[in-house]
């Protein structure tokens, strides 16, 4: 543990001792060979400040990164609940118009209907008005005869 960390051959770049099996827990992780390096040579080239401001921009940035992405889906969220309104809303017109339509049919229909039936019922009116102007003549006669006020002579009248 006490040794130097290996710098490559120019200087740009360190040589980790690379393991082959994967820390799985954050205690492992630190321990681990290559981050006790790199500890190291931050430590050895009195590197700290420099670390920490690096690691600090790293940080805001995924920070900044994960807020725009929740912002994005805030955003996206809105945008499909404003269209299934604007759908629904479209649906309950479309419904609304249909019923309209309907009702307007239906009177059309009625109308039809009845302006069909009128000759028929012309017809059958004349037929009515003409059998009961045939057979007037006979009641109209009965009807002079007796007057609604007087009465029928009875046969003891007669005598």
């Amino acid at each position: 543990m006490a040794e130097k960390v290996k710098l490559s051959k120019d200087g740009n770049s360190i040589d980790f001792v690379q393991t082959e099996n994967v820390p799985t827990s954050l205690k492992k992780f630190r321990n681990s060979p290559e981050i006790e390096g790199f500890y190291r040579f931050i430590y050895e080239n009195d590197l700290q400040k420099e670390a920490y401001e690096i690691l600090e921009r790293l940080v805001t940035q995924r920070k900044l990164a994960k807020k725009a992405l929740k912002q994005e889906a805030a955003q996206t969220k809105k945008l499909e609940q404003a269209q299934a309104h604007a759908e629904a809303q479209q649906i309950k017109a479309a419904a609304k118009q249909a019923k309209a339509e309907i009702k307007l049919q239906a009177k059309a229909a009625a109308k039809a209907a009845k302006s069909a039936a009128k000759p028929a019922l012309k017809a059958k009116a004349a037929v009515a008005k003409k059998a009961t102007t045939k057979s007037s003549p006979k009641m109209k006669a009965k009807a002079k005869a007796t007057p609604k006020g007087s009465k029928k002579p009875t046969k003891k009248a007669k005598k």
